[in-house]
């Protein structure tokens, strides 16, 4: 699973979907060879019933099932974890209170305050007995991803405060968003987000969190070496399109 390897300081490579809702894009992805997917509800038009059929079959795979809500809010974080999401990811997360407020919602106590619900996707539509219930709720703890991604200027200078919240489990850059934010929009390579995304690692490093950025090749390729182990390259509609094209210019040139 995508989280053991993480939590083992091990790399996990995965990518994003935002276009394709068939739950066989996790079979597809497991046969590539992926750890995980990630369903995007920030940008894509998914409903919670299409995270449910998704990571169903993405856990009977054991296919790591990570998504990204479409804002901080207890509804998405609680619901998406009980449809079956190992990870949560929120974006654009940039102070201490809102990491607390992931915390609370996607850890159960004693951690946070995460509702329980006996059966579900979370559970792998097995019910949980009262009996088991405390030694589930501690596994699903250490089971469970909550991904802050930082990819705005407040967070950069919030960031050794949110990377020591006991919970946070993940500091992913999304260095698009962040790179506008600190005005230096498409330089992904330059120094000023070089820097910013230096200071994340090592915020990372210090308080034994996972590092992780979805971005382009390049960007990827230069932090591999500095602790980078959550990986997540293009997204569904990128990779059909490339491989679509890759045709057109083959039997049309």
């Amino acid at each position: 699973m995508a989280v053991q390897k993480l939590r083992e300081g091990k790399r996990a490579v995965g990518t994003m979907v935002r276009m394709i809702q068939n739950p066989a894009v996790a079979v597809v992805a497991h046969h590539a060879g992926l750890d995980f997917i990630m369903l995007d509800l920030e940008h894509g038009p998914y409903t919670l019933e299409t995270v449910g059929d998704v990571f169903k079959v993405g856990r009977a795979l054991g296919l790591g099932c990570f998504v990204r809500v479409p804002e901080l809010a207890k509804g998405y974080v609680s619901r998406c974890l009980d449809a079956g999401a190992t990870g949560i990811m929120v974006p654009m997360l940039e102070s201490v209170e809102q990491a607390q407020l992931l915390v609370r919602w996607a850890k159960y106590a004693p951690l946070g305050s995460r509702g329980f619900g006996g059966i579900g996707g979370h559970t792998n539509f097995v019910s949980i007995g009262a009996d088991a219930t405390p030694a589930f709720m501690a596994k699903a703890n250490v089971d469970t991803l909550a991904i802050a991604q930082i990819e705005t200027a407040p967070a950069i200078q919030a960031i050794d405060a949110i990377a020591a919240v006991p919970g946070i489990d993940a500091l992913l850059i999304g260095p698009n968003d962040l790179a506008i934010s600190m005005g230096c929009a498409g330089d992904l390579m330059g120094e000023t987000l070089d820097k910013a995304v230096g200071k994340v690692a090592a915020a990372a490093k210090k308080h034994n969190k996972i590092f992780g950025m979805h971005g382009p090749d390049s960007l990827l390729d230069r932090w591999l070496p500095k602790g980078l182990t959550l990986v997540m390259s293009s997204l569904d509609a990128n990779i059909l399109a490339n491989g679509l094209k890759a045709i057109s210019q083959k039997y049309k040139s």
